[in-house]
């Protein structure tokens, strides 16, 4: 998301970053391609204009004139107007869940904007926090829609109410309630009914259900593809019901994200979560900061940290690390590996929230690092028997041509991740042998991860000086900090513009 608006902004700020004063006159140029970057997003003219306004008069005062790096201090104020855009901090509360529980929420939307897959992801997203959910579908219209919504509250892992054939809606959100409350649910969540266009009947009924149901949480879920059209769908539910915040869907097909930056503003309502995958997993909570960060290309390093935690397994890791220790490491154990990668959003979905990685596109598509990448080596793997996998060095060339048929590859793919997995079991036996010493005769030995020629993860060489060999990786001091922070610290720092984030542009700091 927001993959054009990235690069045009980068490109701008790029250019301030080579001066050392800024002149009105670059200011002017500056926020103009910003406005134009802005609008080729599809941000709404309105929502455009009172950025630019308010960001040419933050820019034009002393606190640029006075900065010891002009250019960053734009780029601060770019951030700043970017984070209000989206809602600022106020909004980043998440959903608000009754204390006498059943905590109701409703879902309303036009049909096919990924309305009843949304709710059975928030169903898992709720269970997994502890509460007992029920999923209800109030769509009596589309063919086998409830039937849709309990197999994905089995896929969530939540209950849903029994299908009674030929209840009304109404009838059907009394019942609902009624179960939530006599068999003790957490909340329930209430699917309505949607239609291809807005219409007089589904309005009524909607506001209805509302007036009923007096719901905690109202939410119109939009599919951000859609753009403006998604920001005038949001308005014009917002006058007829009582609408409490907005879930973006498709957000990670949307390379613009111009419905994201113009919903708030226009409707003044919060956007509480983005659909960034079809997985029933694939919720995210919408963090204004954190989006704002990554639209100025400073990644989201919290979000990858919080990511690998929820896919941690600690058995499985525990006896990967007795393993290692011993020195072991065989193709079994790096298919674990890159499956947990996939499970994590895959590279494409882990690299972009890395910060930097927007300026070296262009080395990392030639690297060929990608999910496809992945997908062979893991395909490779596959095709090999447990024995190979177990024992590589009986890998003859007669083997290696079954393999790369097997996996619809060339042989020299075999070969290259061969060439990796054996650079990785070196590594790690010098680290079993050497103790500490050997953590960094390992990071000299991984050197990349690419696919292309050139050995490692396929593309070593062309890797180990990527960005001029400034590629702003975290530290081990910057991984500690990430894990306080997780546990309530605020003094976490990214590195960014110019060897450090511009002062206030901290995104984590609270």
């Amino acid at each position: 998301m927001f993959d054009a608006l990235t690069d045009r902004l980068s490109s701008v700020f790029d250019r301030l970053g080579g001066k050392g004063v800024l002149s009105e006159k670059d200011v002017d140029e500056a926020l103009r391609e910003v406005r134009v970057a802005l609008l080729e997003a599809d941000v709404a003219l309105p929502v455009v204009r009172d950025f630019i306004a308010k960001a040419k008069e933050a820019a034009t005062g002393e606190a640029v004139i006075r900065s010891v790096r002009p250019a960053d201090q734009v780029v601060k104020i770019t951030y700043d107007g970017l984070v209000e855009m989206l809602g600022g901090e106020a909004d980043a509360e998440g959903l608000k869940l009754s204390l006498n529980p059943p905590t109701v929420i409703l879902m309303a939307g036009l049909q096919g904007s990924g309305k009843t897959t949304t709710a059975a992801k928030l169903g898992l997203k709720l269970g997994k926090e502890r509460k007992k959910v029920l999923l209800a579908s109030l769509d009596t219209r589309r063919p086998a829609a409830m039937e849709q919504l309990a197999t994905l509250a089995k896929l969530a892992e939540v209950e849903s109410l029994p299908i009674v054939a030929g209840q009304a809606a109404i009838d059907i959100a009394k019942r609902a309630l009624s179960a939530a409350k006599l068999q003790g649910y957490d909340v329930v969540i209430l699917d309505t009914a949607g239609r291809t266009t807005l219409d007089e009947a589904m309005m009524s009924e909607a506001a209805e259900i509302a007036r009923l149901t007096n719901p905690h949480e109202t939410l119109l879920v939009a599919d951000a593809l859609t753009g403006q059209d998604a920001v005038r769908t949001a308005k014009a539910f917002h006058e007829r019901l009582p609408l409490t915040g907005l879930i973006l869907t498709r957000a990670d097909g949307d390379g613009r994200g111009g419905a994201a930056l113009s919903m708030r503003a226009v409707t003044g309502l919060p956007i509480k979560f983005l659909g960034v995958s079809e997985k029933i997993d694939g919720l995210e909570v919408f963090d204004a900061a954190r989006v704002a960060g990554r639209i100025l290309g400073q990644g989201d390093i919290v979000a990858l940290v919080e990511k690998a935690s929820q896919e941690f397994d600690a058995a499985k890791a525990e006896a990967m690390a007795r393993k290692l220790a011993r020195g072991q490491f065989d193709l079994d154990m790096m298919s674990e590996q890159l499956a947990q990668m996939k499970k994590m959003g895959g590279m494409e979905g882990l690299m972009g929230m890395l910060p930097g990685v927007q300026k070296i596109k262009k080395q990392i598509a030639e690297a060929n690092i990608s999910d496809k990448m992945v997908d062979r080596q893991a395909a490779i793997i596959s095709s090999m028997t447990k024995l190979e996998r177990k024992k590589p060095d009986i890998l003859a060339a007669s083997r290696k041509r079954r393999i790369a048929a097997g996996a619809g590859v060339d042989v020299a793919e075999v070969n290259r991740l061969l060439k990796q997995h054996r650079q990785m079991a070196d590594a790690f036996k010098m680290m079993s042998k050497g103790g500490g010493k050997g953590f960094a005769q390992m990071a000299q030995m991984l050197g990349g991860i690419g696919g292309g020629p050139g050995g490692g993860m396929g593309g070593m060489d062309r890797l180990k000086n990527l960005g001029g060999g400034k590629m702003p990786m975290p530290s081990e001091k910057e991984i500690e900090e990430m894990a306080a922070k997780l546990q309530g610290d605020s003094g976490f720092k990214l590195p960014g513009l110019g060897g450090g984030m511009p002062p206030g542009l901290n995104p984590f700091k609270k």
